[in-house]
């Protein structure tokens, strides 16, 4: 047996066991298409740094594979500590397939930061009615096929990223039975994605298919750190 023929099987059996097939991972040009799996119901909750962070990920996974994400945020509007522009929405309008909403209000509920506690439970409400109207679309949706990139989230959607949901409903700006009715609205293709919460929120457990807790260790919150841009907002 020569060794070229030897060197060859062995890459053949390197290329059949190696993940991927040993080919090496390249981007491509998106180009709309629909998800073959998605339909689950996800959540990620915990007093660690890295829930949105999360959720934004695979949002932007998703949309590189050319399906269509919506991201709708509960309770992030303006604060002191940030700016009004937050890096995620930069880079959300230059991704294709990608759009968000935002439903916060100034401040943060319960905060001594001359916000009222009123109007944070009235934009929470507010987001609830948005994401019934964004489930009830996708209903109507044909999930099972492409959807125009830029097309408007009213038209369908595959993945709705409803971020800081949780915190909403563990601050009982909702209720809790809104989240497991929008679980329930949900059509079967649709993956949704709720975000939030330094609770755990029992009330799921039965209804997500992904539970991941961000447990915090350390955070240089603790220390007097602020916002930091580019990482925090």
């Amino acid at each position: 047996m020569s060794d070229g023929t030897h060197d060859e099987r062995r890459e053949r059996a390197r290329d059949r066991d190696t993940p991927g097939g040993g080919v090496t991972p390249a981007d491509d040009a998106i180009e709309a298409s629909a998800p073959a799996e998605f339909g689950l119901v996800q959540v990620w909750w915990g007093d660690g740094k890295g829930k949105t962070t999360a959720a934004l990920g695979m949002g932007a996974r998703a949309v590189g594979h050319g399906h269509r994400v919506h991201m709708l945020q509960f309770m992030k509007g303006g604060a002191d500590s940030v700016e009004s522009v937050r890096g995620e929405y930069n880079a959300i309008a230059a991704l294709p397939g990608f759009s968000y909403e935002n439903t916060g209000h100034y401040g943060w509920h319960g905060m001594a930061d001359g916000s009222a506690d009123d109007d944070h439970e009235r934009n929470a409400r507010a987001g609830l009615e948005r994401a019934q109207e964004l489930i009830d679309a996708a209903g109507d949706a044909d999930l099972d096929a492409a959807l125009p990139l830029e097309g408007d989230p009213d038209d369908g959607i595959h993945m709705l990223i409803l971020d800081e949901a949780l915190y909403a409903a563990d601050r009982g700006l909702i209720d809790p039975a809104d989240v497991l009715d929008l679980i329930d609205r949900k059509p079967p293709g649709l993956e949704l994605v709720l975000t939030g919460s330094h609770e755990e929120p029992a009330y799921l457990a039965d209804a997500a298919d992904l539970i991941t807790e961000v447990g915090k260790v350390k955070h240089p919150i603790d220390a007097g750190q602020r916002a930091r841009k580019g990482t925090e907002y």
